[in-house]
């Protein structure tokens, strides 16, 4: 359809369909016209079709929120302020499955971590190693990054680890970091550095129950595997 957004039918216009149908009635191609508001400079794309052009050139929308800035700006029509819009919209969803779940009061089982962390960490490039705090109960207390990039056990240090937990008074921690592969399979780095840890709370009185790796809709979890 020819034309800008504001000379189509109004039932087709996405703002007005939403308001009128609600989010849930929209494309994606329409979601994301939402988003960048207007299409490219020249008048030759509505906010739809440049949206459309962002789905075909990156596939979806789990690639397109993995893509830095610069990925973004490479389309043609879409320069800095539609690319900052578009990593803002994505970066609200993230947060909001991670309040999600730090507002639960206790979910410390396998599942419920991954499927917590899923959302997160899935378009993630590099590996993202973070450890859950727990208080006697195994209700959480908070969650804290330890380290990003490729896990070796300079920047997984045991001191990265305990001091936030020691702070805190937490009695157990919770381990988890993903595998930009998708495969959740441990590498030995992995199960080195598990080792370590469990053997440093020991010490420190403070129990590391699980290692949680997430993959490409999967999870490995140490304590289920047998492996701590």
């Amino acid at each position: 359809m020819m034309g800008g957004i504001k000379n189509w039918p109004e039932d087709e216009r996405p703002r007005e369909k939403l308001l009128k149908r609600g989010a849930e009635a929209l494309t994606d191609a329409e979601l994301l016209a939402l988003i960048l508001r207007t299409g490219d400079a020249a008048g030759k794309q509505s906010a739809i079709d440049l949206g459309r052009t962002l789905l075909q050139e990156f596939g979806d929308l789990r690639t397109l929120a993995g893509a830095t800035v610069a990925e973004v700006c490479r389309i043609k029509g879409t320069g800095p302020a539609k690319a900052a819009s578009i990593k803002a919209a994505m970066e609200l969803a993230n947060r909001f499955q991670a309040r999600r779940f730090e507002s639960l009061e206790r979910s410390t089982a396998p599942a419920q971590v991954f499927e917590h962390f899923h959302h997160e960490f899935r378009d993630r490039r590099k590996e993202h190693f973070l450890a859950l705090l727990l208080d006697g109960k195994n209700r959480i207390i908070k969650r804290v990054q330890i380290s990003e990039g490729s896990l070796n056990q300079s920047i997984v240090h045991p001191r990265e680890v305990f001091s936030p937990a020691v702070r805190e008074s937490a009695a157990a921690i919770i381990l988890v970091h993903n595998h930009p592969t998708g495969d959740p399979t441990p590498s030995r780095e992995d199960i080195e550095i598990t080792r370590r840890l469990k053997e440093a709370g020991d010490i420190m009185g403070v129990k590391v129950l699980d290692h949680i790796i997430i993959g490409d809709g999967t999870f490995l979890s140490f304590t289920a595997q047998g492996m701590m």
